[in-house]
């Protein structure tokens, strides 16, 4: 039997495409035990007010990150941190889609069901693509893999995926490096490591638009010798 479905999305501006993301999972078909939270980390104030207009019509709970650190943007590792407590108060498996992702009508239940069948889940997460529906960033690696859910060991991505309760009561995320800035490639890793498997859904691909919350992230693919020089000069993006 499934088990009940904490949901969340980090955002940080660029509110179009991250209104289209909520909406999307606020109006697909969500399982009964489920609760839904928006962690806003540190967008703009006009950014601040959209959000907080759009859980008045959508219904879904809001956190400003500005509230609780004077940390910079981003704050994943706080994310996961407040999360992980609510999934495991309430028994439930964590699951991330991020801004920058829009989902179908079915993907929560139905990665959901896959997560309460599946051989000893730690992270299960869905394929990628883009408006062509071509295997896009961050899985370009499984861009033949056939259509089914595959047992992995290489990274998976927080884009779309959920973390089991199983794994969250096994690993604390107060131990994640707080000079790190994204850590789905560690938690990945780190879910094989205790013993857990992970599998990449194929079969259930969501539409990815890579970092349209961070624009400066796009170099990577248009200019990538810029984004890694000033990734070093800057000492961000560090995963």
């Amino acid at each position: 039997m499934p088990k009940p479905l904490h949901i969340i999305t980090p955002v940080k501006d660029s509110y179009e495409t991250a209104a289209g993301s909520i909406r999307a999972i606020k109006e697909s078909d969500l399982p009964p035990s489920c609760s839904y939270t928006i962690y806003n980390d540190f967008s703009t104030a006009d950014n601040k007010k959209l959000l907080e207009e759009l859980t008045l019509e959508l219904g879904f709970d809001l956190v400003h990150l500005e509230d609780l650190t004077t940390n910079p943007s981003p704050n994943y590792r706080l994310v996961l941190q407040l999360a992980q407590k609510k999934a495991l108060e309430a028994g439930a498996d964590l699951m991330i889609i991020e801004s920058d992702v829009y989902i179908k009508q079915d993907t929560i239940k139905k990665m959901q069901a896959a997560c309460a069948e599946l051989d000893n889940p730690g992270m299960v997460a869905a394929v990628t693509v883009d408006e062509s529906g071509v295997v896009n960033f961050p899985y370009l690696y499984a861009s033949s893999y056939p259509s089914s859910i595959i047992k992995t060991r290489k990274r998976l991505s927080f884009c779309c995926s959920i973390l089991s309760n199983s794994l969250l009561s096994a690993y604390d995320f107060k131990f994640l490096d707080p000079d790190k800035s994204w850590f789905d490639v560690f938690i990945s890793h780190k879910s094989r490591k205790l013993g857990f498997n992970n599998y990449l859904i194929t079969k259930l691909p969501v539409l990815h638009r890579p970092h349209s919350s961070r624009p400066w992230k796009q170099l990577k693919y248009s200019r990538p010798w810029k984004y890694y020089f000033l990734k070093i000069l800057k000492q961000r993006d560090k995963i």
